[in-house]
């Protein structure tokens, strides 16, 4: 049990970091080399058009809200196990963590959405930041469920 806990709270350090790099790292969409993100508006090779700046501050929130209820969820973790009675669930750190995947599952839902159109020039591909925040996605679903089921023995 105790290689189970240790094993959750690496991967939910893991995500945490980055989810952290791919809300900060500006390669989301990568053309020709040249690389743009949530914050650069405008690169040398693309700018966003004013019509897809509220779609893109949307994005930008909602990463940050991820980060935030990721860390809370962390930190909810670590007061639960020191401090919650043997046998209990960790329900609080579980359900926060499924509000960050919410987070994470609607700003990568956007920016698909909005700035797939770009990709049909094939100049343009997806770039690491943009393939991180799915993996945490994954990553995030995967251990909040396994913290609702998960018991402190």
């Amino acid at each position: 049990m105790l290689v189970l806990l240790a094993g959750i709270s690496v991967l939910h350090i893991a995500t945490v970091i980055m989810l952290f790099v791919s809300t900060i790292a500006n390669s989301w969409m990568v053309k020709n080399n040249t690389t743009s993100g949530l914050w650069d508006y405008c690169s040398t090779e693309h700018c966003f058009a004013e019509s897809e700046l509220p779609a893109l501050k949307t994005v930008q929130a909602f990463m940050i809200l991820a980060i935030i209820f990721s860390f809370i969820s962390l930190v909810m973790f670590m007061v639960q196990l020191f401090t919650m009675e043997k046998g209990k669930r960790f329900y609080i750190t579980g359900a926060v963590l499924l509000i960050c995947w919410l987070c994470i599952l609607i700003a990568a839902s956007i920016y698909t959405a909005r700035f797939a159109p770009d990709l049909s020039s094939k100049q343009y591909h997806h770039g690491y930041s943009f393939i991180l925040a799915w993996i945490c996605f994954c990553f995030s679903f995967i251990i909040g469920v396994l913290y609702l089921v998960l018991r402190k023995k």
